[in-house]
């Protein structure tokens, strides 16, 4: 157990065969992660999904959504599994490491999210509609359990020393995040850039995309931080070499 919720360890898969099935496009982020997940588990031999991506209503009012209740299949246990996929930069200014994981535009933080699933979607079930929504699909919450899978992709501050961040995976971290004036600098102009979708930003760069130089892209970065908005960019340094970051407008 981890910051006091239980980690559910997410079955390893063979792929040699598996073939995904199409992910409706016009879902935002998070329900495609949950797309993915529900396909991968699918996949797997180890667990069963019993219900995925379940509203749960109260008087024509939506208050929740269960994520999935999935069935071990060597104990028959009961498994509430909420999933949470983010991204998150680590502010080092921020004194304690937990509250260090923040969204790009400081809008969210992992803290906040993991309060949230502690205290509002794992105590969904519990309730007296929860109870009898699972009921009618012929699930009782007297014996489940109550798991949470916590992905994230992590972005350090540029040119950072490496990070005594022991509350994390370090495989986490997949790129960096700077201010405005890095950016202007040496370290940057002589590059490609290109500034991807909120569907792309789980994928590693790629080269099959429309690379900007740097005097293009900074006029289109510009833009966004004058919203308030810090935008991810991908970065083709040569042929094979390729960076992830965030430029953030506070």
């Amino acid at each position: 157990m981890q910051f006091g919720v239980p980690q559910f360890q997410f079955p390893e898969v063979v792929i040699d065969g598996f073939v995904p099935s199409p992910i409706p496009e016009k879902l935002r982020l998070g329900h495609r992660m949950e797309y993915v997940c529900k396909q991968l588990l699918d996949a797997s031999a180890e667990y069963e999904v019993l219900l995925h991506n379940l509203p749960i209503r109260e008087e024509k009012q939506t208050i929740g959504e269960i994520d999935f209740i999935v069935q071990e299949t060597a104990t028959q246990q009961l498994i509430h599994v909420e999933l949470t996929y983010k991204f998150y930069i680590i502010d080092t200014e921020i004194k304690e490491p937990i509250h260090q994981l923040i969204g790009p535009n400081r809008r969210d933080a992992f803290y906040t999210k993991l309060e949230k699933i502690k205290n509002n979607q794992f105590s969904l079930l519990h309730t007296p509609v929860g109870r009898s929504v699972l009921l009618e699909k012929g699930i009782d919450t007297a014996t489940i359990t109550q798991q949470v899978c916590y992905k994230a992709q992590l972005f350090k501050p540029f040119n950072s020393a490496p990070l005594p961040i022991s509350l994390v995976n370090p495989n986490c971290i997949v790129g960096y995040w700077l201010r405005m004036a890095e950016f202007l600098t040496a370290d940057f102009t002589p590059h490609h850039f290109y500034i991807p979708t909120k569907g792309e930003w789980v994928v590693d760069p790629e080269d099959a995309v429309d690379w900007r130089t740097h005097e293009e892209v900074t006029i289109a970065i510009t833009k966004r931080l004058e919203n308030n908005s810090a935008p991810m960019v991908w970065m083709k340094k040569n042929n094979t070499t390729f960076e992830k970051f965030f430029v953030v407008w506070w």
